[in-house]
């Protein structure tokens, strides 16, 4: 069970290029996190209220599928969602593409552990668990 979807919409910026033209291979995960940043947001829980409310979600996995190129100006979409995963870690999915031709361009997840402010691993509090659950599609 993984939330609605967030789309969001950028464009290749000249700096994230490489020699060969496409966009450098690290800004995947940069792009990842504004996902995340973006979907937190539509949920109506902004990272920063997260963490003002006790829980931190440091990343502890992250994984990217490379499936296309993108240049500089491309305009991309990436979809988001969100999904618990056991009882104490938070997992976001991510799917960029070409937003005119829909050819993707990468995929992937991360994985985040729950901790207190103190660096220290809690259970999920409730009213995360019910923000990833209650907005839920299916």
């Amino acid at each position: 069970m993984s939330t609605k979807p967030n789309t969001m919409h950028f464009r290749v910026r000249y700096s994230e290029t490489d020699q060969l033209g496409t966009f450098y291979n690290s800004r995947a995960l940069e792009w990842f996190e504004c996902g995340r940043t973006e979907l937190l947001r539509e949920l109506g829980l902004p990272y920063t209220e997260m963490e003002s409310r006790g829980a931190m979600l440091p990343l502890v996995e992250a994984h990217v599928e490379f499936l296309g190129r993108a240049r500089y100006d491309d305009l991309l979409e990436q979809t988001t969602t969100a999904t618990m995963a056991g009882r104490a870690r938070v997992r976001f999915d991510m799917a960029i593409r070409h937003a005119a031709s829909g050819s993707p361009v990468a995929s992937g997840y991360t994985i985040h552990a729950v901790l207190s402010p103190d660096g220290k691993p809690i259970r999920p509090p409730a009213w995360l668990v019910a923000m990833l659950t209650e907005n839920d599609p299916a």
